[in-house]
């Protein structure tokens, strides 16, 4: 069964109460990077279109939750979606929900946009993380009706509930998941907006029904981070290719000296049996770019396999981009979740940028390339390769726990054919 999504449903003359996510960067009050809210625009036209009334709700930083904050308002939001579209954007108040904001609601017309404050003003949108502080694992009653009120006030501001917050979908929050069911109670449509149907297509059919060979890369510093994904993926891929930081763990657990490199100790017994389970399916680096000060020193080729003691392991090197290149550009499926190296440093860069010209080499011949969002996703629009993928995930953790295989309860809550 398939999720239902904003072009299967006739949104015209109805309230569409679509939950976004515009947690962009900003600094001195200037978005620098509004790429989340440009992935948004084919929902919104959608919606617009078709002469719905628009409330946008997203959620901005970390605000403590106790109420309104002015450093994480969304009026600088608002603004550039303005621009965006070619219309006004309203805010509603401080309070985001209440008397006021519904009024507001209420006297919108067709075409019209609302964007209610940052929902993390609010208690209620974050509650649900609470239960997992509470020694029984559930709120308490106080907290429940605070939960339950706001629900309510955000499930009462519209007919219909469109879920194209993808980066948000792991997350069981009011605006992700209570939401759309008060609009389901009250006899709604509750889909998926089109970014998070792209995201479910994409992620699904790379890891369900992907096109041979399956190569799979991961990074990052941890290992940890990664176990449960790294082990989902090992039944399903053709190889698996390791680097960044948590590739020093694994190399640990092979038996390799690693220097002074990054490990997570704790890990290396666990990585032993999961490198025994992989066979030959995980490649690890064979050489590596490496430093004896990871602030100030230069960088310097390893040629083998074991670092010396002195050093620490900041990239792949030579050798391993050549393996590395020669698996992704037989590939015809790719998804890649983690940098090489500290990319961020021109110096370890190298590994990272090989990888990303590799995955747009296969690309380009045919194969399927999916970056699962994070460091990854920010690395690939670093290098300008971004439009050379096929696709680049918005979310970094709600890919990673897509493709693990968790529930993701703000997904399932939709309807299906």
């Amino acid at each position: 069964m398939a999720t239902r999504t904003i072009g299967d449903i006739d949104v015209a003359g109805k309230t569409v109460l679509m939950r976004v996510d515009f947690n962009v960067p900003l600094k001195n009050g200037v978005i620098t990077d509004d790429n989340r809210i440009v992935q948004a625009l084919p929902s919104i036209r959608k919606a617009l279109d078709q002469g719905a009334k628009l409330v946008l709700m997203t959620h901005f930083g970390r605000p403590a939750g106790i109420g309104f904050e002015p450093a994480y308002s969304v009026k600088p939001i608002a603004a550039r979606l303005s621009e965006l579209i070619g219309r006004e954007v309203l805010v509603g108040p401080e309070s985001v929900v209440g008397p006021e904001t519904a009024e507001m609601v209420g006297r919108l017309k067709a075409g019209d946009v609302l964007l209610l404050e940052n929902v993390r003003f609010c208690a209620g949108e974050t509650m649900p993380d609470n239960a997992k502080a509470n020694p029984d694992g559930k709120l308490t009653p106080e907290q429940q009706q605070i939960l339950d009120d706001f629900v309510l006030a955000l499930g009462s501001l519209g007919d219909v509930y469109v879920n194209d917050a993808f980066g948000t979908c792991h997350r069981k929050h009011a605006s992700m998941f209570g939401a759309a069911k008060v609009i389901q109670k009250k006899g709604g449509a509750a889909v998926a907006g089109y970014l998070v149907e792209k995201e479910i297509r994409y992620l699904h059919e790379a890891v369900d029904n992907p096109k041979r060979p399956f190569v799979a890369v991961m990074g990052g510093a941890k290992v940890s981070d990664k176990i449960k994904l790294i082990s989902t993926l090992l039944g399903k891929v053709d190889r698996l290719l390791i680097g960044g930081a948590m590739a020093y763990t694994l190399l640990k657990a092979r038996g390799v000296e690693v220097g002074r490199s990054l490990v997570e100790e704790d890990q290396v017994n666990e990585m032993k049996g999961l490198l025994e389970k992989a066979g030959d399916k995980i490649l690890l680096p064979v050489d590596h770019v490496a430093t004896d000060d990871f602030a100030a020193g230069s960088p310097k080729v390893v040629t083998g396999v074991d670092i010396p003691a002195e050093l620490l392991g900041m990239d792949i090197g030579p050798a391993t981009i050549r393996l590395y290149g020669d698996e992704l550009r037989n590939a015809g499926t790719i998804v890649w979740n983690g940098p090489m190296g500290v990319f961020e440093k021109p110096d370890y860069a190298a590994g990272t940028r090989a990888v990303a010209e590799a995955a747009a080499d296969a690309t380009a011949r045919g194969a399927i390339s999916v970056i699962g969002g994070g460091d990854s996703a920010a690395a690939v629009a670093q290098m300008g390769l971004d439009d050379r993928m096929t696709h680049i995930s918005t979310g970094g953790g709600a890919s990673l726990k897509y493709l693990e295989g968790k529930a993701m309860p703000p997904i399932e809550v939709l309807d299906r054919d």
